[in-house]
């Protein structure tokens, strides 16, 4: 006697319905390794165009972050999907290791930088930066990001660091590197200068003060007792007043408020009554503010004259009109106060407190010096208002404290001698999202020069000499020496070698007539460094330059993309990069800034241990990146389930082609039967999508697709239909064998596209199929992306099928109520009366499509809409009855029907399945 159950082709597989991502990638990682994956891919793309993804470094501190995974892995899906679609692609990963944070690292562990010589300290901190690397190197590869990480580019590196030098020495042969004493943001917690790109703005709560400035010489333009007011928010800067600035074309008033006279703003007249609380007050006098240049004012306490200049940057936003000018702590009063000839005062040291330039508070820290300042202005009776406000104010980036605009020398790399050239080249760049462009180019345009010296330790030295007259030596000689030198011993040998050792042997200069000289002490920004790793990488190591791409968050414009436009620019007229991909910032899931304060970060690793790096992989998939991206593991959580559909789909595609040999056994297209050409035509859509979206990097379009095709055509369609054939017919029965066409069509198509996403699981997939012998290459990342394969009748068939699937989800939405109605159990039970319109009916009567078998039914019946009787379900497109089938269940198929027992060998079966039972297994 034949057990029916064994004649069933059930799938068969071994690729398990759980993933154990956490305990098996790493075992998948270690596979990848020992057969050197990334030399394998790059050795089959060998003579294809190259694509470069220059990998912008993070710095080597502490552990990676969520925001390192979402960018890591982001370029990671694109190289992947470069390499499978015809290029060449050579990821190398970086690191950022000079700067303050290694420095502050190293003292918060004891380190004594005092007791030990800057050369040995530098030692330390190169130590410290590779711990850190190797430490972070580890993380980035657990997410699958696949790289040359034997071999990253590390900007201490000597090779790095002489390429660095080169790119210094050629702005400065082209005139663009000089050095200058004005005001830039200083850090007293770090006791350096610092970029705009080192900046970063938090409240902060300031006073803020109205002062009045008396007359010394009105020349006769003003009343002699009038005064000027100026208002303030850093009272601080009042001992290095030497001006009030005007507006030329303000019109100004002089004010008579009891028995004083003021002069402000016209404008501004009753915002600043209400201020100062003036109860009445009378205009004496209306003048144009170009007639107040050069009167002269009086310091409230200092016996120093401050001179009224005027000026366009003069607005009417706030204040009084009449602006406190400081030339050693403004942008603005620097400008102008150079035009007029005053010197620049800056009474504030390295740690931000005063200098013998400002009498009386000496030693004091400048923050804590606004209260004293305040009170000798009201002592002397200058301060008209005192108030306090809360207000966005700059903050240095690494120590999280406030800065300060303060003139001292500095090397500065100009902007305005090529910010032409720059402007053109970010209209030469392609943006990802678009609104980037406008971004950058306005930051180009409105930045300032370039500081680039820092007063620090840890970094890359400023590779200038000095004569015996203080005259600064930068020649195309010293240079190529200079990155000679680093080049063999790195740029420790700065430290430890005197200027007359580290010059050419023999180099002479004019204005050393005794061959004495002297070197730089400041080291480089650090955003030099990262900003000449277009030429310390791409150069260097011969790879195509500009980059293909730059991908970096949105606070890259104005820090990695900018310092690499203007080293590119600089030297070779050109943007190291094709185009600008940014993304946006990880947030909790309700939209907050993430902080330990909050307790609401998530840490990759956590994640890793609890969901696998596929699923956070997919995350980074499914989000809108260009904008801020939000993630909980609530989210996570979420998107684990839609990674387990997606695997479950590949074991039961797997399980279902197990006997299933593509190279025999394939049908052809033209032979397929319509339902299956349908989901092949599908299949070929989402194809397309991907394809697209992969090369737009839109990686959201990706996974809807994707997951899309899953969950409609094929989980509650094309795969719940095909257990009756598969399952059911006999092994080369030929819709069976169609079906298991499409089916490793798709197996192998899905694999293969969601790989640069999942890579774990697409490779463990493989692994399978490879071990089966059905494919050749060892892993899918050695295979190419599947071609589009579009074919003659997809259109009819997709607007037929369009209408077919229409009418089968008002069956479907009929078996449901059926099925709440206790009329019938599980839908084979049932038997579908369909009343449609004559076009309806005329697709339902196709004789070539088995509608019984697509609503997964035991019985299917259509008839004109006019016989519908009155109980039957009007739907949409159809009216519909649904009733118990007549017959008997079949004990292989479990349908109804009336030929069970038609076959008095096989009396419990239906005749088809008989038929199948009598052919492959009596």
């Amino acid at each position: 006697m034949v057990e029916y159950k064994d004649t069933l082709l059930m799938p068969k597989t071994d690729f398990p319905m759980r993933g154990n991502l956490p305990a098996n990638e790493p075992k998948m990682q270690e596979k990848w390794n020992e057969m050197d994956i990334n030399k394998l891919q790059m050795g089959r793309t060998e003579g294809c165009p190259e694509y470069v993804l220059h990998d912008g470094p993070p710095y080597a501190n502490g552990d990676i972050h969520i925001g390192h995974a979402l960018n890591k892995v982001l370029k990671d899906m694109i190289t992947r999907h470069r390499s499978m679609t015809g290029y060449h692609v050579n990821y190398i990963p970086g690191w950022d290791t000079h700067g303050l944070p290694i420095e502050q690292a190293l003292t918060n562990k004891g380190v004594k930088r005092k007791e030990m010589s800057v050369a040995e300290f530098r030692k330390l901190c190169e130590e410290y930066a590779y711990e850190q690397i190797d430490n972070q190197r580890t993380q980035f590869r657990r997410l699958g990001v696949r790289g040359d990480w034997e071999n990253p580019y590390i900007t201490l590196k000597p090779e790095f660091e002489a390429r660095q030098i080169e790119v210094f020495g050629k702005m400065a042969e082209k005139g663009y590197i000089y050095k200058g004493l004005k005001p830039v943001y200083w850090s007293p917690s770090s006791e350096s200068a610092l970029a705009e790109a080192e900046i970063e703005y938090k409240d902060i709560k300031s006073p803020s003060i109205y002062v009045s400035f008396a007359l010394k010489d009105a020349k006769g333009v003003v009343p002699a007792d009038a005064k000027m007011i100026i208002w303030t928010t850093t009272p601080w800067t009042i001992p290095a007043n030497l001006g009030i600035s005007v507006n030329p074309e303000f019109i100004y008033v002089v004010v008579a408020v009891a028995d004083k006279k003021f002069i402000i703003a016209k404008e501004l007249l009753e915002k600043v009554a209400n201020e100062l609380e003036w109860e009445a007050y009378e205009v004496v006098q209306e003048i144009k503010g170009d007639a107040l240049d050069r009167i002269v004012a009086q310091h409230p306490f200092y016996d120093r004259e401050s001179l009224v200049m005027v000026g366009e940057h003069v607005t009417a936003e706030a204040g009084t009109g009449c602006v406190h000018t400081a030339p050693g702590h403004g942008e603005d009063d620097y400008h102008i106060s150079k035009q007029y000839g005053l010197p620049i005062l800056s009474p504030v040291d390295n740690s931000g407190c005063y200098t013998d330039e400002a009498p009386g508070f000496e030693g004091v820290f400048y923050n804590d010096a606004n209260k004293l300042i305040t009170e000798k202005l009201k002592e002397v009776g200058a301060l008209e208002k005192l108030n306090f406000f809360t207000h966005s104010y700059p903050h240095d980036w690494r120590t999280k404290k406030p800065v300060i605009y303060r003139a001292t020398p500095q090397w500065f790399a100009s902007i305005d001698a090529f910010r032409d050239e720059l402007l053109d080249a970010v209209k030469s760049t392609t943006f990802t999202p678009t609104w980037g462009e406008t971004r950058l180019y306005n930051m180009i345009r409105d930045r300032g020069d370039w500081v680039i010296s820092r007063q620090r330790a840890w970094g890359v030295p400023i590779p200038i000499f000095y004569a015996e007259n203080g005259e600064p030596i930068i020649t195309p000689e010293t240079i190529a020496h200079i990155s000679a030198l680093f080049r063999e011993h790195g740029s420790n040998i700065w430290f430890q070698k005197t200027a007359k050792e580290l010059l050419p042997e023999g180099f002479t200069h004019a204005s050393s007539p005794n061959g004495e000289f002297t070197k730089e002490n400041d080291i480089m920004d650090v955003w030099f460094d990262s900003g000449s790793s277009h030429q310390g990488v791409l150069v260097e190591r011969g790879m195509k330059y500009p980059a293909d791409l730059y991908l970096e968050g949105s606070d890259q414009h104005r820090g990695w993309f900018n310092s690499s436009l203007i080293t590119s620019v600089a030297i070779n007229g050109y943007a190291p990069y094709k185009g600008l991909l940014t993304h946006g910032f990880v947030l909790d899931g309700e939209g907050r800034k993430m902080s330990k304060s909050l307790g609401n970060v998530i840490i990759p690793k956590k994640v890793m241990d609890q969901y696998g790096a596929d699923i956070l992989r997919l995350w980074v998939a499914s989000v809108d990146y260009t904008a801020d991206v939000r993630i909980s593991m609530d989210m996570l959580k979420q998107v684990s389930e839609v990674y387990r559909k997606i695997r479950n789909t590949f074991r039961f595609l797997h399980g279902n082609v197990a006997d299933f040999d593509a190279t025999k056994d394939r049908v052809a297209y033209e032979d397929l039967r319509e339902m299956d050409q349908y989901v092949y035509m599908r299949l070929q859509d989402v194809l397309k999508t991907v394809r697209a979206a992969y090369d737009r990097y839109d990686f959201a379009a990706v996974y809807h697709a994707v997951n899309n095709f899953v969950a409609v055509e094929l989980s509650s369609f094309y795969l719940d239909i095909a257990k009756d054939v598969v399952y059911i017919e006999g092994h080369d029965n030929k819709d069976r064998r169609a079906m298991q066409t499409v089916i490793y069509d798709t197996l192998m198509t899905l694999v293969k596209v969601m790989s640069p996403i999942i890579p774990h699981t697409s490779d463990e997939m493989w692994s399978y199929l490879h071990a089966q012998g059905v494919v050749e290459e060892v892993s899918v990342q050695l295979t190419d992306f599947p071609e589009v394969d579009e074919h003659e009748n997809f259109e009819s068939l997709r607007a037929k099928w369009v209408k077919i699937i229409d009418v089968r989800d008002d069956i479907l939405k009929a078996l449901e109520e059926a099925r709440n109605a206790k009329t019938i159990g599980k839908s084979l039970e049932a038997k579908v009366t369909v009343y449609a319109k004559e076009d309806v009916a005329a697709l339902l009567n196709d004789a070539s499509i088995n509608f019984a078998q697509l609503s997964i039914v035991s019985a299917f019946e259509v008839a004109s809409i006019e016989a519908a009787p009155a109980d039957a379900l009007a739907l949409e497109h159809a009216s519909i009855v649904v009733e118990k089938a007549t017959g008997e269940k079949c004990e292989r198929c479990w349908s109804i029907s009336e030929t069970v027992g038609s076959n008095e060998a096989q009396p419990t079966v239906c005749a088809r399945c008989a038929e199948v039972v009598e052919k492959y297994y009596v």
